[in-house]
């Protein structure tokens, strides 16, 4: 019996470590995240919803490490609260930050969006439940509001042009440099 503790603990830590590598290789590094030398003014609207579009997509994990952070800080003085927080960690872990595959939920593939909207929503109704609606609001709000900012001053210009999860993956395509036919 103790070698099927064993083996389940160690399937567990496997599945752990292997959730923590994929984590850090969805992550961008955060020097090209926080490269003070990226950031400068948007010359319109059209600029500003542009990149903040490319930069949500390209630093999508990086913005939810600041969001969850910026939310678990908001509840250290409630410990009932933070255990509550600690346990949907658990499920971001598992379903956002550790997949390798897609998520399929009765045979149709959810994009990571999707799940991530559904988590935050299952992560804030959970904290609101446990009575600290406020800090939850205004953690919230200060995260979302530092992430639209930081989205909306850094640049795009240096982002890897082939990312194909960009949502402008089909406009890059064709930058090859070759010729368009019909001209």
């Amino acid at each position: 019996m103790s070698s099927t503790n064993s083996n389940s603990d160690t399937g567990f830590l496997s599945r752990v470590k292997s959730t923590a590598q994929s984590l850090t290789s969805t992550r961008r590094p955060w020097r090209d995240f926080l490269d003070l030398s990226s950031f400068n003014l948007p010359i319109s609207l059209s600029d500003a919803t542009t990149r903040i579009s490319q930069n949500l997509t390209h630093f999508r994990v990086n913005y939810t490490i600041i969001l969850l952070s910026i939310l678990f800080l908001s509840l250290i003085y409630h410990p009932v609260s933070l255990i509550v927080f600690l346990l949907t960690l658990v499920a971001w872990f598992f379903f956002y930050f550790g997949r390798e595959e897609p998520l399929t939920v009765f045979g149709f593939v959810v994009d990571d969006r999707a799940v991530a909207a559904a988590l935050f929503v299952v992560t804030v109704i959970a904290l609101v439940l446990t009575h600290v609606w406020a800090n939850v609001l205004v953690s919230v709000g200060v995260g979302v509001g530092l992430v639209i900012l930081h989205a909306g001053l850094r640049s795009t210009d240096d982002l890897v042009m082939d990312d194909q999860e960009s949502p402008y993956a089909v406009l890059l395509d064709d930058v090859d440099g070759g010729v368009y036919e019909g001209f």
